[in-house]
């Protein structure tokens, strides 16, 4: 299909162009509805200023956010980049693991936004990057090509350049980042294995993702790492990257991660803690996830790169609790 852009100049600005078909489950929506569903790393508000902007084509034809589609069109969108000043440098310290011209690699610590947002406008991920490495207000979300949740702790990569950026980017896509977690979980697993189940907006609560048949393809593999009475701590690979996978996957498979708020459940506490300890416990009140490796090839030398990095100290807190709680209980008289 040839396209004109109806806002050439708009369109050749830079950003990131997507083309996208609409599921046939978005028969009736509205246009900037069916595009939120399908773009869930993008607020509403954001594509629908992207559509007033007149940065998208549908079937070859302007587009209005309040149109409704049939299901099955073809979506031109233009992504922007960001404006230059349109987000501030603060001086937030960062734990680099390595740096050079192309990339940055962190360690994210849990209760950083990753970039700005309604709600969060400042003091995120973002401006402390732009205080370390100005050169990446040019980039697309100045360099950050994948993202942790806000209490997710662990590695990250930050593109600073763009040809560095469009290889990371085209990586993910074909999977070959390696992207390694370390998750705690409510239950006794008996053994690793490998979940497939397409995520998407939940149909009621915008807000949360959830298993769901129009969403996009999803693979989470896991290992369990250590057994506990309650609980387990697993190893988890992701071979996509979807918003908040590892939570919505193994909540799906009723093994939520401790402590998260949104897809969680019930509380459960180890048996045999004192009182201390069980305060400590329920003082914990973030998922327990830390992305602790990362591997990828290295944009300029082509070379296969990797780190790790440690639990931060509070998940640390959490399995010492249950090693305790263990060990009492394997010590109790039959």
């Amino acid at each position: 299909m040839n396209v004109t852009y109806h806002n050439l100049a708009a369109m050749e600005e830079g950003g990131e162009t997507m083309r996208l078909e609409l599921p046939p489950e978005t028969e009736g929506w509205r246009l900037d509805q069916a595009l939120a569903h399908l773009l869930p790393e993008y607020t509403r508000t954001q594509i629908q200023g992207w559509l007033k902007a007149g940065l998208a084509l549908v079937d070859g034809q302007p587009a209005r956010g309040s149109q409704r589609v049939l299901g099955m069109e073809r979506v031109h969108l233009r992504i922007p980049p960001p404006q230059p000043g349109a987000w501030g440098a603060e001086e937030i310290p960062l734990d680099v693991y390595y740096e050079d011209e192309d990339i940055l690699v962190l360690n994210k610590p849990a209760g950083l936004v990753a970039h700005p947002a309604p709600g969060n406008p400042e003091g995120t991920l973002l401006n402390a990057i732009l205080h370390h490495a100005p050169a990446c207000a040019t980039l697309p979300r100045a360099g950050i090509v994948h993202r942790l949740d806000k209490d997710t702790s662990g590695l990250l990569v930050v593109a600073k350049s763009e040809a560095a950026r469009q290889d990371l980017v085209e990586q993910l896509a074909a999977r070959e980042v390696t992207r390694e977690y370390q998750a705690l979980v409510v239950g006794a697993m008996t053994g690793g294995g490998r979940i497939e189940a397409p995520i998407g907006r939940h149909p009621v609560d915008r807000k949360r993702m959830a298993v769901t048949g129009s969403g996009k393809t999803a693979v989470t593999h896991y290992r369990i790492a250590e057994r506990f009475p309650r609980h387990t701590l697993v190893r988890v690979r992701l071979e996509t990257g979807r918003t908040h996978q590892i939570r919505v996957h193994m909540a799906h498979i009723h093994h939520p991660l401790v402590g998260d708020p949104v897809y969680g459940g019930r509380q459960i506490v180890p048996p045999g803690l004192d009182g201390g300890e069980q305060a400590q416990w329920r003082a914990f009140r973030r998922q327990a996830l830390h992305a602790a490796r990362l591997a990828f090839l290295h944009p300029r030398t082509g070379e296969r790169v990797a780190w790790e990095a440690p639990l931060p100290a509070d998940f640390e807190m959490m399995l010492d609790l249950l090693r305790r709680s263990r060990e009492r209980t394997e010590k109790r008289p039959d």
